[in-house]
């Protein structure tokens, strides 16, 4: 029975027990981890995503996704603290729920990490193109820095910089920790030199109407924000390296997406205010989707003369404010910042891929390592081409909701995979034990629910149509090549024969 194919807990437990790692975390450092990791991408590229979806509104769309994230990440801290290997969600469920499930979540994360590689390379585009017009006064053809939805042909950007990534993680270039923490200091001073000049020129009739297409409004926009949160689990997998993780990891966890939820609602609050954040309605007054040819069509008729046209919505607001070198200034901040983000993607997307082909669900030549540069370079160049033509012809917003869809999936499984093992395994030692489980775990997962089928039918008709590939592929090669299923059970030490692990995704 396909369902009783589980991989055994203790097998997985015994690849992290023979090298332990040093307990050296505190609730600061898990704190500034997690703030470090959250702060980026979502409220650079998803601003005006979500101003188009809710209006002033976006401001609770951000405090109804940092709660689902915070209870999502307190079900994910136990799971890692139990099970502190590689393989993320997929592993995790691999041992609670058997292998369809877990092949499902690992399909899932293909969303997650490759497609939200390509939403931050349409971002990065935005915010360089932006900038190259700017500073520079190109007239670059929209054509070429747009897909076909978006009112253009290519995104040629995109493109480049996906290609570029790829190269550099074949060549096994990787970030060290001083450079990783520069670009999160560029990142978090970009943003606050934002809020600090944004602020002051509020005009507090822009937040009126509050929410001019509803509460169902705010909930599309939460779905589309969520991947602003996205990168937390960075403070959960490091629960097995946290002194006194029962105190701590809780305190980092929700310390720092509390954090992160106040600084993006004082981005949001400095757009909003300073030049509103009123979506664009059709010839009709009818609600246009973000991304659409028809809201390109709008922005144009009107001159581009509001934040939700722009690819830069930060850079835009300040130099319409009066700040057009601090915008141009915003825009290379994240032109340097992005590509690194796009990099962790990718890496974390070849890593999931490495699991499941180790495990004989993927054909092994994923797993090949390049006898030269010692990386996995052949599910390197096809992730790379996998997100380079998502990049070029799709527009973020639609990328990222396609990527919160994986996400949440997975998030949701997780919480599911602490309540069955509390049950199924009461007696096995939780370094971190979630907090009220019985309630926090199932307003996760309902939570994780909500928001996926907040998103765009579009999006859920996309994700149902991969779930269905996905299976496709199960039942047509990975089912009869299983190693659990063959009975193999393989132990790993600290996956020694897997790729080197960077720093986690800086979202």
């Amino acid at each position: 029975m396909i369902f009783g194919r589980v991989k055994p807990l203790d097998a997985i437990l015994a690849t992290a027990e023979k090298k332990p790692l040093h307990r050296s975390l505190g609730a600061f450092q898990l704190t500034m981890l997690g703030i470090g990791a959250v702060i980026g991408t979502g409220i650079f590229v998803l601003t005006a995503e979500a101003a188009q979806k809710a209006g002033p509104g976006m401001l609770l769309s951000f405090v109804i996704a940092g709660v689902v994230c915070a209870l999502a990440a307190l079900c994910y801290a136990e799971m890692a603290s139990m099970v502190p290997v590689s393989g993320s969600a997929y592993t995790y469920s691999y041992a609670v729920m058997g292998e369809p499930i877990a092949w499902m979540v690992g399909w899932a994360l293909i969303l997650e990490y490759a497609i939200a590689a390509g939403a931050v390379s349409v971002g990065w585009s935005g915010y360089v193109v932006g900038l190259l017009e700017n500073a520079f006064h190109l007239n670059i053809p929209k054509a070429l820095v747009r897909g076909p939805s978006d009112g253009g042909i290519v995104n040629l950007p995109a493109m480049g910089i996906a290609g570029l990534v790829t190269w550099l993680l074949v060549i096994g270039t990787k970030e060290s920790a001083r450079v990783n923490a520069v670009l999160v200091a560029i990142k978090v001073s970009a943003l606050s030199l934002f809020v600090f000049l944004a602020l002051p020129v509020m005009n507090m009739a822009h937040f009126t109407p509050f929410a001019p297409l509803g509460f169902g409004g705010i909930s599309a926009a939460a779905a589309s924000i969520f991947f602003a949160y996205v990168g937390f689990d960075a403070v959960s997998t490091a629960a097995e390296e946290t002194k006194n993780p029962q105190r701590n990891m809780p305190i980092g966890l929700i310390g720092s997406l509390a954090i992160c939820t106040l600084f993006y609602i004082l981005v949001a609050s400095g757009v909003i205010g300073s030049v509103g954040a009123t979506p664009v309605s059709g010839p009709s007054g009818e609600a246009l989707a973000p991304g659409s040819i028809a809201l390109a069509n709008q922005c144009r008729a009107i001159g581009d003369a509001a934040v939700v046209c722009s690819k830069e919505a930060l850079a835009w607001t300040l130099r319409e404010i009066g700040w057009p070198q601090i915008g141009n200034l915003v825009g290379l901040a994240a032109g340097l910042a992005l590509p690194s983000v796009i990099l962790m993607m990718m890496f974390g997307q070849t890593r999931i891929f490495f699991v499941m082909s180790r495990d004989g669900l993927l054909p092994q030549i994923l797993a090949q390592v390049h006898p030269r540069y010692h990386t996995p370079h052949v599910i390197t160049i096809l992730t790379g081409m996998f997100v380079a033509l998502f990049a070029a012809f799709f527009p973020v917003g639609l990328l990222a909701d396609i990527s919160n869809s994986g996400t949440l999936l997975a998030f949701a499984m997780v919480a599911i995979s602490v309540m069955v093992l509390r049950r199924t395994d009461p007696a096995r030692p939780r370094p971190f034990r979630t907090p009220a489980v019985n309630i926090i775990a199932p307003v996760a997962a309902a939570g994780c629910v909500y928001l996926f089928f907040s998103l765009s039918g579009y999006t859920i008709g996309l994700f149902a149509g991969w779930a269905i590939l996905g299976f496709s592929v199960y039942f047509l090669y990975g089912r009869s090549r299983s190693h659990v299923g063959r009975g193999i059970t393989e132990m790993h030490e600290r996956d020694s024969d897997a790729p080197p692990l960077p720093l986690p995704p800086v979202s």
